[in-house]
């Protein structure tokens, strides 16, 4: 195997598929990345963990057709170092020759035959997404999905799509975030399916500066095409929960609020919510009020009032603050509204300017 090809293409293709590299394996082969060349100019990368896999093609001049498996995460550091000039890549028995200019390393290379084969997947059915309507949505419920393996169904976000309607929900049983989008036109066929959090995260990533995003369902996976990576993760078997039964269908106090001003108020006073204390909010709806406090034994306590557009009753109530936060930071537009029944039911929090997310929020018992 032998090719050259411009050093900044290289880094962008060894970028996109260390997000399949695997940190914690026990199977050298794979903490390294599969160089394919072929005859006819192409160059394919290719890393897997076994749960994720990802594949990026690029052009190259190609001397030499062959493969091999170079160690993924020095090799894209190599790279990286490099100056911005054609990298040139040479196989001899056992190790690989990067050159550039006057710089020169060799490193240890695997053999090819023992790479796992990369996942041949037919979707049954193909989606193509706006990417930034797909990044938006993620991007929106990313930070409610569980990172407790125990639940694996909470560790994923569900995806629907429904005729021009993109919808994505997901939810760790302490809060629940819900991202629906009207699309510009249809987006191929339907799909309702539970994709892994953290896989849609790195394709979020991947989609910079590419327009659309494609992705199909299988079985057992799920294949998203971005530019020219192929992404193909495996898709969670189960049943998510009925979220829409948990959203209260009634409201006792409202609240209009900038959510900047919240977003802020809410930062500074839990830095006296430490040791798991809750943030508490007090609604004084007569006085257009809303005051969030917060106490931690031995060490102080915080409060901060805010004016407010308050309807319905007075109430107190109590949240942990880095969800709420999140879900101040999640929302977009200048004002959310904060709707609560009881102490001890959901509050909800909408973006006023978009109707389309819903953040709700289990309460933390008041002691």
């Amino acid at each position: 195997m032998k090719f050259s090809v411009a050093r900044g293409e290289l880094v962008d293709a060894l970028s996109a598929v260390s997000r399949g590299l695997s940190s914690r394996s026990t199977l050298p082969i794979l903490s390294g990345i599969l160089f394919s060349a072929e005859e006819s100019g192409a160059v394919t990368l290719q890393a897997t963990d076994l749960e994720v896999s990802v594949k990026n093609a690029l052009e190259a001049n190609v001397s030499e057709s062959g493969q091999s498996v170079l160690p993924g995460r020095l090799v894209a550091d190599i790279v990286r170092a490099l100056p911005e000039a054609a990298v040139e890549i040479q196989l001899t028995s056992d190790a690989a020759r990067i050159e550039c200019g006057t710089s020169s390393f060799s490193v240890r290379t695997l053999p090819a035959e023992d790479f796992p084969r990369f996942p041949e997947v037919e979707g049954d059915k193909s989606v193509v997404l706006d990417t930034k309507t797909f990044t938006s949505a993620v991007t929106h419920v990313s930070k409610a999905v569980s990172r407790d393996e125990t639940r694996p169904i909470l560790t994923g976000v569900l995806v629907c799509v429904e005729g021009p309607s993109l919808r994505m929900v997901a939810t760790d049983s302490y809060r629940l975030a819900v991202k629906e989008i009207v699309l510009s036109e249809n987006a191929g066929a339907e799909a309702n399916v539970v994709i892994p959090g953290k896989a849609l995260d790195e394709v979020a990533r991947l989609a910079s500066g590419v327009e659309t995003i494609t992705f199909s369902v299988s079985d057992s996976q799920i294949v998203f095409e971005v530019g020219r990576t192929v992404f193909v993760t495996r898709r969670i078997d189960g049943t998510f929960p009925n979220y829409k039964q948990l959203i209260p269908q009634e409201t006792e106090t409202k609240v209009a609020v900038s959510r900047e001003e919240m977003l802020q108020a809410v930062r500074r006073v839990s830095l006296l919510a430490q040791h798991n204390s809750p943030l508490r909010i007090s609604i004084q709806a007569s006085e257009q009020t809303m005051t969030l406090s917060a106490t931690t034994q031995d060490v102080g306590d915080a409060s901060e009032a805010l004016m407010v557009k308050a309807e319905g009753t007075d109430v107190e109530i109590a949240f942990n603050h880095a969800f709420l936060a999140d879900g101040l930071a999640a929302a977009e537009g200048e004002d959310v509204a904060l709707e609560m029944v009881s102490p001890l039911k959901p509050g909800v929090l909408r973006a006023t300017q978009d109707e389309g997310f819903l953040y709700l929020l289990m309460p933390v018992r008041l002691g």
